[in-house]
């Protein structure tokens, strides 16, 4: 009967006095307001009055920095946002340094992208945004340090611009890609024209192989009756044709 009686006792001062720490959290103990150590999981005892304590995950966690406008050092206008992982290191200090280390990690965030995209160009922020994500995340690191925050990595999700912008742009691109066509194009016609001078300087040293190539195109074009064709005969062949009517 006694067990009986005492048994209840027992359930309320377990629930007052029993705190339970989760293995992704580490506990943040006070005691009188004072700053006495962290606890680690499992089920811990608290003083109700006396004592306090206060949970931190310590998980990564991904947050999206929202949408921020800032200008390029090229004065070009353009929205931009990120993801940003990081984690509680110390939970002692991201209680007792900041007040509330979520929202400060933010806001360090949304400065920070605006500070670095006031640096960069807007071909160099499009072309090298690895570059920018990685000073984007040694700044905050710098600063989230003191705070028992970790970033493990920055990364610029998006990037928008302008209509005006977007187009012109495009039409920037489409004039690189016929500039590179015309280089192309222009650099088939030299090669043609070296192949060319080759063939004609083999058929100058040898005769005969300009009459074969004569007489090989004729036969080429004698088996189609649908068109008429003016071909140039040379002059050595019209010689010889008339020497050898002389001749008889």
């Amino acid at each position: 009967m006694e067990y009986l009686y005492t048994l209840p006792w027992i359930v309320v001062a377990f629930i007052v006095f029993v705190r339970q720490v989760n293995q992704y959290e580490r506990g943040v103990m006070f005691t009188f307001g004072k700053f006495t150590g962290l606890v680690n999981p499992g089920w811990r005892i608290v003083i109700p009055v006396f004592q306090s304590m206060k949970k931190v995950d310590i998980r990564t966690k991904a947050v999206e920095v929202p949408y921020q406008e800032a200008i390029t050092r090229d004065n070009v206008s353009c929205k931009i946002n990120a993801v940003i992982y990081y984690k509680v290191a110390d939970a002692g200090k991201a209680v007792l340094e900041v007040e509330n280390f979520w929202n400060a990690i933010s806001q360090l965030a949304q400065t920070t992208m605006r500070n670095i995209v006031g640096e960069l160009t807007l071909d160099e922020l499009l072309s090298e945004r690895d570059q920018a994500s990685a000073r984007i995340k040694e700044l905050i690191a710098a600063h989230s340090t003191a705070w028992g925050i970790e970033v493990s990595a920055v990364e610029l999700k998006d990037i928008q611009l302008p209509e005006d912008m977007v187009r012109t742009i495009a039409k920037q691109a489409e004039a690189e890609r016929e500039r590179r066509a015309v280089i192309i194009n222009a650099e088939g016609e030299v090669i043609a024209a070296e192949n060319l001078n080759k063939a004609a300087e083999i058929l100058m040293r040898n005769p005969a192989a300009l009459h074969l190539r004569t007489l090989n195109s004729i036969n080429d074009i004698s088996s189609d009756q649908s068109n008429t064709v003016v071909f140039a005969i040379p002059v050595e062949i019209l010689r010889a044709f008339e020497a050898f009517a002389k001749r008889q």
